[in-house]
C-alpha cells in the first residue's frame, strides 16, 4: 500500500499548476492593451503629434514608432520618421535619433526636407554621449572622445556645402565653428599633458598640428605658447624667441609671457576624471 504522502504529491502538483495558470489568466484579464494597436494611421499621427506639441517626447516617440511599424509606407510614414527622430533627440535618445535619421536618409535620399535631417543628425551626434556627464559634473566636453563630434561636424558640413541656401545652413556653420574650437582645445590639452610629462618633442608636434589643422581657432595663441614652452625646455632658444615674439604681437597678455610654469596642471578632480584627455 502506497504511503499517504505519495498519493497527495501529484494532487498538490496539479493544484499548484492550476493556481499558477489561473493567476496568469487573471493577470492577463487586467493587462493594459496597447492603446495604439490597430488605430487608423491618421488618428495615430494625430495622437503622436499632439504629444509632440505638449513636449511629451517619449509618448510621441512610442506612438510614432507604432505608426511606422503598422503602416511602413505612405506620406504619414515619411512625416512620422522625421518627427520621431526629433522626439528622440528631445528625449535625449541620441543613438535612436541617429538610427532613425539614417533610415530616413537611406529611404528618402531626395526628400525636400533632407537638409533638415542632416542638420538634426548633426545635433544628435554633437550631443551623443556627452549630455548627461556635462550637465551632472560640468565636465569639459573638449576632453572627451571625438568620434561623435567629428561625425557631427561632417553632418553640419554637409548641410553648409550641399544645401547652402537651406534655412539650416547658417546655424550649421555656427556649430562647425564651435566644434572646430573644441577639436583645437582637445589637441591643446594633449599637448599640455605631454609638456607636463617632459615629452617636449611630442608637445611641440601637437602644437604644430593644432596650428596647421585648426588655424584661426580660439586656441591658436595657446598653441604658439605651447610651442614656445616646449622649445624652451628643449634648449632651442631661437625658436622659443620666435614663438615669444609672435605671441607678444598677437596676445600680449598671454600668461606664458610672464609665467614660466604655464600651463598649470589641472585640479585634483580633473586629474581623477577618466574622461579628460590629460588624465592618463
Amino acid at each position: 500500500m502506497m504511503p499517504r504522502s505519495a498519493l497527495l504529491r501529484p494532487a498538490l502538483v496539479l493544484a499548484l499548476v492550476l493556481l499558477v495558470t489561473g493567476c496568469s489568466g487573471i493577470k492577463n484579464m487586467f493587462k493594459d492593451e496597447d492603446k495604439n494597436e490597430g488605430v487608423p494611421v491618421g488618428e495615430l499621427y494625430d495622437r503622436a503629434h499632439d504629444a509632440m506639441t505638449k513636449s511629451h517626447w517619449q509618448t510621441a516617440n512610442e506612438t510614432f514608432g507604432r505608426l511606422i511599424a503598422q503602416y511602413p509606407y505612405g506620406p504619414y510614414t515619411e512625416q512620422a520618421l522625421m518627427e520621431q527622430a526629433y522626439a528622440q533627440y528631445k528625449a535625449g535618445k541620441h543613438e535612436d535619433a541617429v538610427a532613425s535619421i539614417d533610415r530616413f536618409i537611406r529611404t528618402y535620399p531626395t526628400h525636400r526636407n533632407i537638409a533638415y535631417m542632416y542638420y538634426l543628425r548633426g545635433l544628435s551626434n554633437q550631443a551623443r554621449n556627452t549630455v548627461f556627464l556635462a550637465r551632472a559634473f560640468n565636465l569639459d566636453t573638449s576632453t572627451r572622445d571625438l568620434d561623435a563630434p567629428l561625425q557631427a561636424y561632417a553632418d553640419f558640413n554637409t548641410v553648409a556645402t550641399r544645401y547652402p541656401n537651406s534655412r539650416y545652413a547658417g546655424d550649421a556653420r555656427q556649430h562647425m565653428v564651435f566644434l572646430r574650437n573644441a577639436f583645437a582645445r582637445f589637441e591643446f590639452n594633449i599637448g599640455a599633458y605631454y609638456l607636463r610629462r617632459g615629452a617636449w618633442v611630442s608637445a611641440a608636434d601637437r602644437a604644430t598640428y593644432l596650428l596647421e589643422t585648426y588655424p584661426q581657432s580660439e586656441y591658436q595663441n595657446d598653441a604658439v605658447a605651447l610651442l614656445g614652452a616646449a622649445y624652451t625646455k628643449l634648449g632651442n632658444a631661437a625658436l622659443a624667441a620666435d614663438a615669444r615674439r609672435v605671441l607678444q604681437q598677437n596676445d600680449p597678455q598671454h600668461p606664458w609671457l610672464t609665467d614660466s610654469d604655464w600651463p598649470h596642471p589641472p585640479s585634483t578632480f580633473s586629474r581623477l576624471n577618466p574622461f579628460r584627455a590629460d588624465s592618463r
